[in-house]
């Protein structure tokens, strides 16, 4: 009988022993790699649809970033996790346990990139930032862009969306919808437009007036301080029925411009954009105006000027007649071009 008992007693420890070592050996499969200073091994893992929970664990465990992928299958299972994997792009550290990691994969934590839209960008020149960033296709965005029906549902005026394609800095993950991306700098620009102030001076423009009138603003000067004075000439131009003449619309317009505007083109009487032939706006925006150039339309400076012109630095010479924008033109332009 003693002996029997001596029997169990030893045959239960050997089984609490066993089942300790167990359980150490299930923490230490699941708890992080990389526990020493220095820099973790990282890993970016694309999961893709139709990934199992398998293929991925498989995957961390031969770039080192897990311990045991047979334990990390049944810690998933355990937990109803391996059904719950998001498709996207993670960044993985072997600084992380595995309960830590399958989280990050069960709740869609996936890596993002920075894009930079700078102000006065049009359409086509933000889909190329965002193609070169990994982001969208080109082609698949612009088809997004100039489809009437998504203007339309993102509650913004217009045929398109060019004009409201907010410049920002944002951050978005590969593989969104083309769709997606536009209507987050939409509701960027939205954002924007319903914080600006009113209008201080007549006409009051709708939204796509607005916006297509900034976006001039924008393309003609980089001087924040003189976005006031152009807003109010071109206002001061149309209250009076003038042609807005100005060179960056007539660009627009231009299939594949080369850069160089000639006389040829500003005689264009096919191009709609041509605001040296066609009186007011012109049927869109030109690109993407920032906030300032928003407001400094809808709080134009007060003055008479009419006319402005470069002076070369990136700044403008003002004028109220004809006459006084002649002698600036002669000044700035002419004489520089005999030089």
């Amino acid at each position: 009988m003693a002996m029997m008992l001596k029997a169990l007693l030893a045959a239960v420890v050997i089984g609490l022993v066993s089942a300790a070592g167990g359980w150490i050996w299930i923490q230490h499969s699941l708890a992080p790699v990389h526990e020493n200073g220095g820099q973790a091994r990282t890993l970016a893992l694309e999961v893709a649809p139709g990934d199992s929970l398998g293929r991925i664990a498989d995957t961390l465990e031969a770039a080192g970033i897990i311990r045991n992928a047979k334990v990390t299958r049944w810690l998933a299972r355990a937990e109803d996790l391996s059904s719950r994997l998001k498709v996207g792009e993670y960044e993985l550290s072997a600084a992380q346990s595995t309960k830590e990691i399958l989280e990050i994969l069960s709740k869609g934590r996936v890596l993002t990139h920075t894009v930079v839209i700078p102000e006065g960008k049009r359409a086509s020149e933000i889909a190329d930032l965002l193609e070169a960033a990994g982001l969208a296709d080109r082609e698949a965005f612009l088809e997004v862009v100039f489809n009437p029906e998504t203007a339309s549902r993102l509650g913004v005026e217009g045929s398109s969306l060019e004009g409201y394609l907010f410049p920002d800095t944002y951050r978005f993950a590969r593989g969104l919808a083309p769709e997606l991306i536009a209507r987050t700098m939409v509701r960027e620009f939205v954002g924007v437009y319903d914080d600006l102030p009113a209008h201080s001076s007549e006409p009051t423009l709708s939204m796509l007036e607005l916006v297509t009138l900034a976006s001039i603003v924008e393309k003609e000067t980089g001087a924040a301080v003189e976005r006031p004075l152009i807003a109010g000439v071109f206002l001061n131009r149309m209250k009076l029925g003038m042609r807005l003449e100005t060179d960056p619309t007539v660009i627009y317009g231009i299939e594949n411009f080369d850069g160089n505007l000639r006389r040829v083109h500003l005689e264009d009487r096919g191009n709609l954009y041509n605001t040296y032939r066609i009186r007011g706006l012109p049927p869109g925006p030109i690109a993407s105006p920032g906030r300032e150039a928003l407001r400094a339309v809808r709080q134009p400076a007060d003055s008479a000027y009419l006319y402005f012109v470069s002076r070369n630095d990136g700044t403008h010479v003002f004028s109220k007649t004809y006459a006084e924008h002649e002698r600036a033109v002669d000044r700035f332009q002419r004489r520089r071009r005999r030089r």
